[in-house]
């Protein structure tokens, strides 16, 4: 997918990786960079940062309803989406304890958002002959979170729906590429609505480096460029990802010892 002239939205666009795929889509050539957060004045700092051809709106991905919505205004106000990044996300530590809601609102946010996008792009895309959808996931959708099982679940989720996507709708020409980054310098929050501090521990995924945001978003760049489905800007994921496929017991075994050496710390 080539950036000149095309017309994108990135949910997340507050801050981090969002934040920085705005910023380089407008730097390659974008004609409109359409940056959405669940905090509009946070996406409003990132379209000021990048200036004329970017706009901002408050959006809040656990709502279908709105991302229809926005959809709609953008393609009769602006023109037919290119591109649409669904990065929104957040982290929360816990597990069985945690309540059901907990659950499943990481799911609304980590993949019922993201095919809520698909649904509400994917047509107009396929009508005007093409377009691409980048979701942001994470190492924990291949591999998973030790300290977070509503995580590691919502981004398999998010992995496999990206997958699914890939399969059914690259031959009618929908590019699909699923971001899969270790720990990154970004704060993962959980939403500001909830009224809590919800924040993921990230000794996990530090172990091969925290990585800045600006260079995830160049990787992103280079697998739309070259319609690669993985993203890993670490690439070390891709090997862990091998090691489990080969011996799937093996592998948990490893990480069971992982846990108890994170915990021991």
């Amino acid at each position: 997918m080539d950036l000149v002239d095309k017309i994108a939205v990135i949910t997340g666009a507050g801050s981090g990786i969002g934040r920085a795929l705005a910023i380089r889509f407008a730097e390659k050539g974008a004609r409109a960079v359409i940056c959405t957060d669940l905090k509009g004045e946070s996406a409003a700092e990132t379209a000021e940062m990048i200036g004329a051809v970017a706009t901002a709106a408050t959006l809040d991905v656990d709502d279908e309803q709105a991302i229809k919505h926005l959809v709609k205004q953008i393609e009769e106000n602006i023109g037919g989406i290119d591109i649409f990044v669904s990065n929104a996300g957040y982290g929360q530590s816990g597990g069985l304890s945690l309540d059901t809601e907990d659950w499943q609102q990481m799911m609304n946010i980590h993949c019922w958002s993201h095919l809520a996008a698909a649904r509400a792009v994917i047509p107009g895309m396929i009508a005007r002959g093409g377009g691409y959808l980048l979701s942001t996931a994470s190492a924990a959708g291949l591999l998973t979170q030790i300290n977070s099982g509503p995580y590691a679940v919502s981004k398999h989720a998010a992995v496999a729906l990206a997958e699914w996507l890939n399969i059914n709708y690259a031959d009618r020409g929908i590019g699909v590429s699923v971001l899969c980054p270790q720990a990154v310098r970004t704060g993962i929050m959980g939403p500001p609505k909830k009224n809590k501090s919800r924040k993921a521990n990230s000794s996990q995924a530090s172990g091969d480096g925290v990585l800045e945001p600006e260079f995830v978003a160049d990787a992103c760049i280079d697998a739309m460029a070259n319609n690669r489905f993985l993203v890993l800007p670490h690439p070390e994921v891709a090997t862990y990802f091998q090691r489990k496929a080969m011996d799937y017991d093996r592998w948990l075994d490893g990480m069971r010892r992982f846990r108890n050496k994170l915990a021991s710390k």
